[in-house]
This record gives structure tokens, C-alpha cells and sequence, in this order.
């Protein structure tokens, strides 16, 4: 059984079903079609769906990303996931680009038709199934439960779950999987004219139609503070979008389309957070990260509006400047205020140091009429399952295989899908040995 059909399930899942093996998929959320009309809905004022939203469904979270096809790893089987993603419809460019991206309006198509792939090869995926529970004998994986009442016996199962499905971590620890809570970052989303940053990058070259919309990867290290600052997500002509994943809490990230033609760049400016902050407990920074946007929820008006201030408000202690050089892309809506009331004050004082940084390296980057909307928390994973570093399989748990971003071993769709691959692998040649 492979639960998740984010891009670390859907790799193990295809994996599984080109080696025979015809897998079960089951997926919390909706297929890419339903999920993306749910979200549409609630971005235009509509009702949230604490199943079928930007973190949850067909895809996972990086369907509603840039879509950037970029890591940090060095692995073989990148090339694998490449091929896979081209001959489900992505552009064959993604080769040989530098930093390849596919963009969310592409990535609909593609993650479904990997799900058909994996259905044509005889596996099988089911929407709206999300595990409650499972069954241990003796310590090894018996059966997973199903909604709470359908019992389906496996004695393998690979957990893509994402980073945020809260309810899930809570059920894997209690059932005394080996977890550990690990850093990440919170911040803000911060917007500019795609021209200003295209000018910045490119001088007098810009606006050249054979050059690529420019982005921009900043970092600052606080010595007063003690922490980094940096920009992650950059997503070049895209939009803030609301990526919420729980009633009465919001969440904001990036997106944007393979044209990248919004005419607005924003990245997320973020903060690492550390045990030492939320506390030692494994599930403490989900705690934390609750704390933080149900304050942004209270401070945009407890109707997903997002709180927003400039960056001139934000370094001055001031709020309500609604004089934006670009016009908060965020949906539905926002409202002006003081960001400081929803991040935690070593947050708001270390990215105060980074800005003026920043605009030294990108002149005009912390202008005062910069729009900056709060808040941005679901950087990475906020805790860790722990995992044979050979084997995949989960400490103290056999049959339980931790995959992807989720589980802690992952930072984006590439490295989460040779995550997946490489943990299917590993169970396939477990499997040939026996």
C-alpha cells in the first residue's frame, strides 16, 4: 500500500506498479480535477475543504508550486523521474534546462497521468481514503484502517503523507513509530514587480524575449540574533496563494504557472525555527505552527483574508499603508496590519535586520512600498520518522516505510519523488532476496 500520491507516493506507487506489483494508492484528499475546482472555490471567497486543498489531494502540495524540477541531491534516478514526468506530458526541455520548472497549470495534466500509468500497469488509486489507523503484530504492520471503519490487511506500506498532515503524525507516534522533532522556518511572503526584478538581474537586457523571467536566491546571517534569513520558493510571475490545510489557521505559499506571465515575482522570506524555540516534544513544532497561523487567521478578520503590511510599515512599527508598488496577489483578500502580531518576535526581528540586506544586494528589493503577507510556516517538516538508512524501512516498525518531504527526508518534488523511487526500490530487492 503506498498512502500519499504527492510526488513521493506517486514515484513509489510508479515504481512499485513497473515491477509487478500492482500497488493500492490511497489518498486522502481528492483527484487533481475535484481538488483544483475546491481550491479555485475557496480562493474566490467559497468554502474551505479541510480535505481537498493546496496541501491535501492528487499531487500533493507541489502541484500548487512553481512546479520547480531543481535539487540539491546528486542521484541517479533524477534522470529517471525526469523521463517519467516527460512521457506524462511535461516539455522535453526539462533535459536540459538548468532549472528546469513545469509550472502548476502543466503539473494538473501530469499527475494525472501518472495516476493513470500506474492504474494501467495494475495498480490502483483511491481518492477521499485517508488512514485513521493501523494494526501491529508484534511490532510489524498487520493492517492500515481506512476512514476509520475499513480494515485492509498489508504487511507493507509506504507513508508520502506530506508535511502537513498533522492528524496522521499525531497517529504514527502514538502507535510508538521512532520520530523526532526537527527545525524549519516560518516567515512571510514578500511581492515585486516581475519587470523590477527582471531589471535587477538582467540591467539593460531586460525585457529581451530570449531571456527567461529572472529570479533571485537571497541569504543573511543575523549576528545579533543569531539566525539565517533567506528567500525560498521564488516563484517568477506567480501569485501568494492561500494553502491553509485546517479550519480557522492560514497559510500562505507561491505559485506559479510554466508561462510565468503574472507579471508579479514573490518568494517566501523565512526564518529557521528550532526545538529550542517550540519546545523538545516530537509533535511541538506542529504546535507551534498552529499557535502562529491562528493568529493570522484572528488578524486577517477569521475569513482566510490574509494580514498584510509593507515593508516600510513593517521596519517603522507602523500599519495600514495600503500604497502597494504591486497589489497583494493573495486570495480572497487581505487586510492591512501588523505582521509582527502573528510571528514570533525573533522572526520579526531577524528578517528587520535582513531587509535592508537584502536591498543592498537587490537595490530597491526592501523599498517601502513592498507588500509582504503573512504568514508562510509550511517551509519542511516539522518532525521526522525515523528510518534504516539502507533499508527505508521505519525504526522499531517493520512494514512501515517513511517517505518523502513528509517523513522528513525531502525539501521538493524531485528529491521527494527519488525518495519514493529509492524506497520501492529497496523494498523490491528486500522482496527478490526472501
Amino acid at each position: 500500500v503506498v498512502v500519499g500520491f504527492g510526488p513521493a507516493g506517486m514515484f513509489a506507487g510508479l515504481t512499485l506498479a513497473r515491477a509487478g506489483q500492482c500497488p493500492l494508492v490511497l489518498e486522502r484528499g481528492q483527484d487533481v480535477d475535484t481538488r483544483h475546482a475546491d481550491t479555485l472555490r475557496f480562493w474566490q471567497g467559497g468554502a474551505f475543504s479541510p480535505q481537498s486543498n493546496v496541501q491535501f489531494g492528487e499531487g500533493g502540495a507541489g502541484t500548487f508550486s512553481d512546479g520547480k524540477l531543481t535539487t540539491r541531491t546528486n542521484d541517479p534516478h533524477i534522470r529517471d523521474v525526469l523521463e517519467a514526468f516527460i512521457a506524462a506530458g511535461a516539455p522535453e526541455e526539462i533535459r536540459y534546462l538548468h532549472k528546469p520548472h513545469i509550472g502548476t497549470d502543466l503539473l494538473r495534466t501530469i499527475v494525472k497521468n501518472i495516476r493513470k500509468e500506474v492504474i494501467r500497469l495494475g495498480g490502483e488509486v483511491r481518492f477521499g481514503a485517508q488512514v485513521t489507523d493501523m494494526e501491529l503484530a508484534g511490532g510489524q504492520l498487520a493492517a492500515l484502517i481506512v476512514n476509520g471503519e475499513e480494515r485492509i490487511a498489508a504487511d507493507a506500506a509506504f507513508f508520502g503523507i506530506g508535511h502537513s498532515a498533522r492528524d496522521t503524525y499525531a497517529m504514527l507516534y502514538e502507535k510508538g513509530l521512532a520520530m523526532e522533532a526537527k527545525a524549519f522556518a516560518i516567515g512571510v511572503r514578500i511581492e515585486h514587480p516581475q519587470e523590477f526584478i527582471d531589471r535587477a538581474q538582467y540591467g539593460e537586457d531586460a525585457g529581451d524575449p530570449r531571456l527567461p523571467v529572472a529570479d533571485y536566491a537571497l541569504t543573511f546571517q543575523d549576528h545579533e540574533t543569531g539566525r539565517g534569513a533567506y528567500s525560498f520558493c521564488m516563484c517568477p510571475g506567480g501569485h501568494v496563494v492561500a494553502a491553509a490545510s485546517e479550519a480557522c489557521h492560514l497559510v500562505t505559499n507561491g505559485m506559479s504557472d510554466y508561462a510565468r506571465d503574472s507579471g508579479v515575482a514573490n518568494a517566501a522570506l523565512l526564518v529557521q525555527v528550532t526545538p529550542e524555540d517550540f519546545g523538545e516534544g516530537v509533535l511541538a513544532g506542529i504546535a507551534f505552527q498552529r499557535k502562529y497561523e491562528a493568529l493570522a487567521y484572528e488578524l486577517g478578520g477569521r475569513n482566510y483574508f490574509a494580514p498584510v503590511q509593507t515593508v516600510g510599515d513593517f521596519l517603522a512599527g507602523r500599519r495600514g499603508n495600503t500604497d502597494f508598488l504591486v497589489a497583494p496577489s493573495y486570495r480572497p483578500g487581505i487586510v492591512p496590519a501588523d505582521l509582527h502580531d502573528c510571528l514570533p518576535g525573533i522572526v520579526t526581528t531577524t528578517l528587520a535586520h535582513a531587509l535592508p540586506q537584502f536591498g543592498r544586494k537587490i537595490p530597491g528589493f526592501d523599498a517601502p512600498d513592498v507588500p509582504m503577507t503573512g504568514i508562510e510556516t509550511r517551509s519542511s517538516a516539522p518532525c521526522r520518522i525515523r528510518r534504516d538508512r539502507a533499508t527505508f524501512v521505519a525504526e522499531r516498525t517493520p512494514g512501515i516505510y517513511p517517505i518523502g518531504e513528509g517523513a522528513g527526508y525531502a525539501g521538493g518534488i524531485m528529491s521527494a519523488a527519488v525518495d519514493g523511487m529509492k524506497a520501492a526500490l529497496a523494498y523490491l530487492g528486500a522482496s527478490a532476496s526472501l
